[in-house]
């Protein structure tokens, strides 16, 4: 069965944007910096390898805020996989290339594992990973934690409710040979505990 697993950029502070992102300014001021980074997604370490590991995911579930913001990804977030977009309410206009809306998170990832097969399943977004982790659907947390505190913003964990989610550390890969301080960055694998 496939693993769902969040991949996703966050400050030491636990931002995953920066105050006032909108369509327009979709990282926020000062977001941007949270993908520094990504300078590295070409070389042989660390970060080269968790990227290409992401882009090697054979779906993707997003949540509808993230989606408009990235705008619509063009209908394609990597080499054509299904995307599936948890949204409250389903937009008039025809969703473009393999982009699905759905209502319903338990829905949402049984579309995604059956589309994923044996592959992984992407998730982007706070509130798609909120909603897939108060459902029981989020398998793993793929977090790439980057030195900064950016104070303001939509931070990644803040709608949960009083519940404990115990988490196990599978991974830890820091590049130590960046001489960038922007691009450094600590990625960090979770597992979810299933009770």
């Amino acid at each position: 069965m496939a693993t769902i697993r969040l991949y996703m950029t966050t400050s030491l502070d636990g931002y995953v944007a920066g105050p006032h992102d909108s369509v327009d300014a979709p990282m926020g001021d000062g977001g941007f910096r949270l993908f520094n980074w990504l300078d590295r997604r070409d070389d042989p370490g660390p970060s080269g390898q968790v990227y290409a590991e992401s882009m090697a995911t054979r779906a993707v579930i997003a949540g509808r805020r993230t989606y408009e913001h990235a705008g619509r990804w063009k209908g394609d977030h990597h080499d054509g996989v299904p995307i599936f977009i948890l949204t409250h309410d389903v937009p008039d206009d025809p969703p473009p290339g393999s982009v699905r809306y759905v209502t319903d998170v338990h829905e949402c990832a049984a579309q995604a594992r059956a589309a994923a097969g044996d592959g992984d399943v992407m998730v982007h977004g706070a509130g798609a990973a909120q909603a897939l982790l108060r459902a029981g659907q989020l398998d793993e947390l793929e977090l790439h934690v980057v030195p900064v505190l950016l104070g303001q913003g939509r931070r990644l964990l803040d709608d949960l409710p009083a519940e404990q989610v115990e988490l196990d550390l599978v991974r830890r890969l820091t590049d130590p040979e960046v001489d960038e301080p922007a691009q450094h960055v600590m990625h960090l694998r979770y597992r979810v505990r299933r009770p």
